[in-house]
């Protein structure tokens, strides 16, 4: 009877040794190497930057590129695009700033259920609600960061257009410029966030074509009386 109560100890022992070594693999898998930056944690700056900055372009050069469709004054194009960046960037501004204090409503109504949670189960945990009210967004901040986003990104197409007296040459650059910056602008973005950096400047930059022609096409079909309003 030892011989076999034996083997069957053994077996026990093997397959306890099997979950074990299973377990510290698994958690090897799971935890992140030290040196491993997590891209996740730049996705608040990283969207109110960039995303802004490519909002910015793609807002002013195709209300210039409608603009210039219709009149072939310079003065026109500048005032049309300098007036849509400050509206553009008090917009953008206004909209994150709404947002973002609307997320920290949110978070902050969780923090107090769980703090009533654990006063209601007498277990302490103000150390740990105080760094977590240290970690809330800021809506102040990512307001400012989203308007100044916006205008960067708003008066390259301004500063490009505004020293070039032909009308076709001015165009022509605007479209140049922007190409380069949405370029520049999705290239920046791919790396920050570690995506793929032609994939992620090619979707930037159709999309950027696509909303300046659709913008010129629309405004000189109406502007040219093909259109009855």
């Amino acid at each position: 009877m030892a011989a076999p109560q034996t083997r069957q100890l053994s077996s026990l022992d093997k397959v306890e040794m099997s979950i074990h070594v299973n377990d510290t693999e698994k958690n090897q898998v799971q935890e992140p190497a030290d040196n491993e930056f997590d891209y996740s944690q730049r996705g608040q700056w990283l969207r109110a930057a960039v995303l802004g900055a490519n909002d910015g372009l793609v807002s002013i050069a195709s209300l210039m590129m409608g603009v210039g469709s219709v009149k072939e004054d310079v003065k026109a194009m500048i005032v049309a695009g300098f007036a849509g960046l400050v509206a553009g960037a008090c917009s953008m501004a206004i909209g994150e700033f709404v947002s973002v204090y609307t997320q920290r409503d949110v978070e902050v109504a969780q923090m107090k259920r769980e703090k009533q949670k654990r006063e209601s189960e007498n277990v302490h945990g103000n150390e740990e609600v105080g760094d977590q009210k240290e970690q809330l967004p800021n809506p102040g901040l990512a307001a400012a960061a989203s308007a100044l986003a916006f205008s960067v990104g708003a008066v390259l197409p301004l500063l490009a257009a505004a020293f070039i007296r032909d009308h076709k040459v001015r165009m022509a650059v605007v479209v140049a410029v922007a190409t380069i910056a949405l370029m520049v602008f999705g290239a920046v973005g791919s790396l920050l966030g570690g995506t793929p950096v032609v994939k992620s400047s090619a979707r930037v930059l159709v999309g950027g074509w696509m909303a300046m022609a659709i913008t010129f096409g629309l405004t000189k079909l109406i502007g040219s009386g093909g259109m009855q309003i």
